[in-house]
């Protein structure tokens, strides 16, 4: 080295001492046209290019030196982390490989190098997880599953893969897999946005009740200081809480589901010969939804009246979707399209009431409505509860299930049926071959109490009631529906907990819908559930004539089963206490005739009352639908509408 480069060197070093990378990084240059092989300079020299920001010329010189002396730990050191922050992870674990094999205890080293490796794992990861929601956005559940096990294999801590694999498992009924799943997730991250109501959810489904009240009622308090603890269809199934649910729904709408301005505001409707509907649905098959609805389509007056079925939902070839595509004046398959094109589209056929039947329930499309589908937007039917967001101008009910105390509770407008909000008909298709009781696993002579509501709406509150109501009936049995086997295993362990023989309970598997109605009449009463009540499944039990005994809550989910009932002015089925619905189902077990006036006053009011009416429904929907456009038409805001009863006579003619 000769004394020019060594007294360039020294000034090099002082000024990188001194913080000046820049002035030493010139220096260093100095000192290598000097002597091109200076080992300090050409490393120091390096490092100081990097925190100049210069990383090639970095990683040169340190390259440069490290032909110089390989055996130097820290140089290649340095060069892996040049190397890393040029994005170069292979070569970077390789120098930090190279530091570590000279130098076993550099621990810098090892840090460095077990970082970069969980952060290339978790690029990995997030590349896996990427294409696995792709695969789930277009229905291919396995794939996406597979995506979303190797993000999680890769990453064992990303707790997004985690949830995910949550979702799948959940939708692939794979129950027990879910909860381990969304519990790994939450145990990675407690504040995963929305996780713990969905996580408390998915154990209902299977009846594990371990610690849920007071899970319970740390996600209300949660829910109500406005944190992202649970999506708002929980809540409708796990707490009779109309503030809850409410406060729940808003703050969904407005991390997930805020207005979508792409399409400016939507273009004035004006007044038209018939009013345009158009009714936004994922479920248009063999489903509730479809059930219930098909035959206010079928019962639509078509004179004043356009209807428009927009689906969103898989393909179908089923009876109940060749009967909406029948009963509609148009069936649009728009499942291509973005929510945004299906708002345009909308907005193109001159829909005037845009009708969202599907809610907060799974696969649903709430951005059509966040992007302005038409000037009225309603939601009614699917989801039972507030959607808690601004472009929703009203939701349709009845006087029963919303009360004027709980009117506040929605953020759109209510309009209010005279009868119950839940739309009908008389012809659900039964099967032909009506089972014994020795065939679906009854005993013969004893009293049956039934429930085949879902498993996720049973609470252990309603569960001690209903075996207190067993317990008073000797030899009754409690037959429910089956909607798992480890729900049926856990209920069996909680029936024995509360000093209840488990044979006592007996379970229905699921069956095609016909012979699912064929099967109710089995049953000697139907015990509703609470803080949900049954909805699709209280009407077939009614149609078929099985008396339905409810106990009437605050929120509307609470509420379902005594707006039916009072559709078909059966007041004595409807109880507002626990010791009156307990007390009510003894006397109904008990006293033989007063259990034969009810069924006999159910099987005269089903045909002579308004439930299963669909004509007469349909001129109320209609007096709604007209009431809403001539606000919007005057220029009035939305506001409660409370429809008329119509003469029944007129609605037959």
């Amino acid at each position: 080295m000769t004394e020019a480069a060594q007294v360039k060197f020294q000034a090099a070093w002082a000024s990188h001492q001194r913080g000046a990378a820049a002035e030493a990084l010139a220096l260093y240059r100095e000192v290598l046209e000097l002597d091109p092989r200076h080992f300090d300079a050409l490393h120091l020299g390096g490092i100081a290019a990097a925190q100049t920001g210069a990383r090639d010329e970095a990683a040169a010189l340190i390259g440069r030196a490290l032909a110089v002396d390989p055996s130097n730990a820290v140089a290649h050191y340095n060069l892996g982390n040049v190397q890393a922050a040029l994005g170069a992870a292979d070569e970077a674990l390789a120098s930090y490989a190279q530091a570590i094999a000279l130098k076993p205890d550099y621990g810098d080293a090892m840090a460095n190098r077990d970082a970069l490796q969980k952060a290339v794992a978790r690029h990995a990861a997030e590349r896996h997880n990427a294409r696995g929601a792709a695969l789930l956005a277009d229905k291919h559940e396995a794939d996406a599953l597979k995506a979303f096990d190797e993000a999680a294999a890769l990453s064992p801590d990303y707790a997004e893969a985690h949830h995910n694999r949550g979702v799948v498992l959940a939708g692939l009924r794979r129950t027990e897999e879910a909860i381990e799943a969304y519990a790994r997730a939450a145990a990675l991250k407690p504040d995963y946005p929305f996780l713990a109501g969905t996580l408390l959810h998915t154990r209902m489904t299977i009846c594990d009740w371990t610690g849920l009240d007071s899970a319970l009622a740390d996600l209300l308090a949660r829910v109500a200081r406005g944190e992202k603890v649970s999506s708002p269809f929980p809540l409708l199934l796990m707490a009779d809480a109309p503030a809850a649910q409410h406060k729940a729904a808003q703050t969904w709408a407005h991390a997930m589901h805020p207005r979508n301005t792409a399409l400016g505001p939507v273009p004035a409707r004006p007044r038209q010969s018939r009013i345009r509907v158009g009714y936004f649905s994922k479920d248009y098959f063999a489903h509730p939804t479809s059930q219930l609805i098909a035959g206010l389509f079928e019962a639509h007056d078509r004179s004043r009246f356009e209807t428009i079925a927009l689906s969103f939902g898989p393909e179908a070839h089923d009876a109940l979707r060749r009967r909406v595509e029948c009963g509609v004046d148009q069936f649009i398959d728009v499942r291509e399209k973005t929510d945004v094109e299906i708002a345009a589209l909308s907005r193109a056929l001159g829909i005037d009431i845009a009708v969202d039947l599907a809610g907060y329930t799974y696969g649903s499309r709430t951005g059509i409505f966040a992007a302005g589908a038409a000037p009225i937007q309603a939601t009614y039917l699917g989801y039972p509860g507030t959607m808690g967001s601004d472009y929703y101008d009203y939701v349709i009910a009845d006087t029963t299930i919303v009360t004027d105390a709980a009117r506040p509770y929605f953020t759109e407008k209510v309009v209010r049926l005279p009868y119950s909000y839940q739309a009908n008909d008389t012809t659900r298709a039964i099967d032909d071959h009506a089972p014994t009781r020795a065939a679906a696993g009854l005993p013969a002579e004893a009293f049956v109490f039934s429930c085949h509501n879902n498993t996720f709406k049973f609470t252990p509150a309603m569960f001690d009631v209903w075996m207190r109501i067993v317990a008073r009936v000797p030899g009754s049995v409690l037959w429910l529906f089956e909607d798992n086997a480890t729900a049926s295993r856990n209920l069996r362990r909680e029936a024995a907990a509360r000093g209840i023989d488990p044979a006592r309970l007996i379970f229905a598997r699921r069956a095609p819908q016909g012979v699912h109605l064929a099967r109710q009449p089995l049953a000697d009463l139907f015990l509703d559930s609470l803080p949900c009540n049954a909805h699709t499944t209280a009407s077939d039990a009614l149609w078929m004539g099985l008396p339905l005994l409810t106990q009437a809550g605050q929120s509307l989910t609470a509420r379902v089963a005594a707006g039916l009932l009072a559709a078909l002015d059966l007041p004595e089925l409807v109880t507002t206490t626990t010791q009156e619905y307990e007390d009510r189902a003894g006397e109904l077990a008990q006293n033989p005739g007063m259990l034969r006036a009810v069924r006999d006053k159910l099987a005269r009011n089903r045909l002579t009352q308004p439930l299963f009416d669909p004509r007469l429904f349909a001129r109320h929907m209609e007096s709604a639908y007209t009431q809403m456009c001539e606000r919007y038409w005057q220029g009035l805001a939305p506001d409660h509408i409370d429809i008329a009863a119509e003469d029944r006579g007129n609605a037959a003619s």
